[in-house]
């Protein structure tokens, strides 16, 4: 009888702990990071962050021929991906594109190419991870072998994939100087990488060859490849469409519109922060790139052609 009665006890207190903890994780002051996948097309899927910082959305294209994987976010949530990415199929990756240089989409490079995952991307891309190297405990290393592009392009090239074509796309200047998409033409699905922010303002990486009117240069063009069915994976943001696209697009003109017309007046850089001529667009403000922040990165825009504009003068 004790015995029965010290069982049901232990039962009922495993279940009152189960569901006590749930509870308990959703009440804390933040969700447990995870990544969630979302099946986007018959061969695609996404995988975002929540809960915290994972890095850019990641894309698989699955089928009869292997895996691609498009982007593969922080070092840190490498167990994580590769646990999310056996929910979805067993096989190895195959091919891993990387839509530009910036350690959040190529944190995991290493791993994968460890395991014999071919990388593919731009060339200027495979460039500036050499140049970059590894900060180490002791110093500055060589970028691992290991961590490099097998295969990179100058302006664009095709994997024949799972019955499909992902078609890897080159735009000079953009986010950084190395960016690609992949347009997966069969499934009308186009992953941005860094060329798009769904819904929170874009960073422009101007010491990796970045510039605003490049990046609104790409979206345009990604706008004009896409239709009302197309399933936009931005690198950062929820899943999009091509309205979302126009947009951002939009923010992007009438912000460097509004900065151009203080700059025009004579404002200094300082003036027009204090304006604060982006205040309409508040809630595309985030934590890495605040309204403050656009502001600066716009002013930048406006004085980079203002300084091409004016004439040089020679000395002799």
């Amino acid at each position: 009888m004790q015995v029965t009665t010290l069982f049901r006890t232990a039962a009922t207190s495993a279940v009152i702990a189960l569901l006590i903890l749930p509870l308990r994780i959703v009440s804390a002051d933040e969700v447990k990071l995870h990544l969630v996948n979302t099946k986007v097309s018959d061969r695609i899927y996404m995988l975002r962050g929540e809960g915290g910082f994972t890095g850019g959305n990641v894309a698989l294209s699955i089928g009869e021929d292997g895996v691609a994987m498009i982007d593969n976010g922080i070092s840190s949530v490498l167990e994580m991906l590769r646990a999310e990415t056996r929910k979805i199929t067993d096989q190895p990756i195959d091919y891993l594109i990387n839509t530009h240089v910036h350690g959040d989409h190529t944190g995991n490079n290493f791993a994968y190419g460890s395991d014999g995952t071919r990388i593919i991307s731009h060339e200027n891309l495979r460039t500036a991870l050499v140049k970059q190297g590894v900060e180490t405990e002791s110093g500055k290393q060589p970028t691992p072998k290991a961590s490099l592009p097998v295969l990179t392009f100058s302006d664009r090239m095709t994997i024949h994939i799972n019955g499909d074509q992902a078609k890897i796309i080159h735009f000079a200047h953009a986010h950084t100087d190395g960016d690609a998409i992949v347009y997966f033409a069969g499934d009308n699905v186009i992953h941005t990488g860094d060329i798009m922010f769904n819904k929170v303002f874009p960073y422009i990486d101007e010491s990796n060859g970045g510039s605003l009117r490049g990046a609104i240069k790409a979206l345009q063009s990604i706008h004009e490849m896409s239709n009302d069915d197309t399933k936009i994976i931005p690198g950062h943001g929820p899943l999009a469409t091509k309205a979302d696209i126009k947009r951002t697009i939009d923010m992007m003109q009438d912000s460097l519109s509004l900065v151009q017309a203080l700059a025009d007046d004579g404002q200094s850089d300082e003036e027009i922060l204090a304006a604060n001529p982006l205040s309409k667009y508040q809630e595309y403000h985030w934590g890495f790139i605040t309204t403050e922040r656009m502001t600066k990165q716009v002013i930048s825009a406006v004085r980079s052609v203002s300084q091409k504009a004016k004439p040089h003068s020679h000395s002799h």
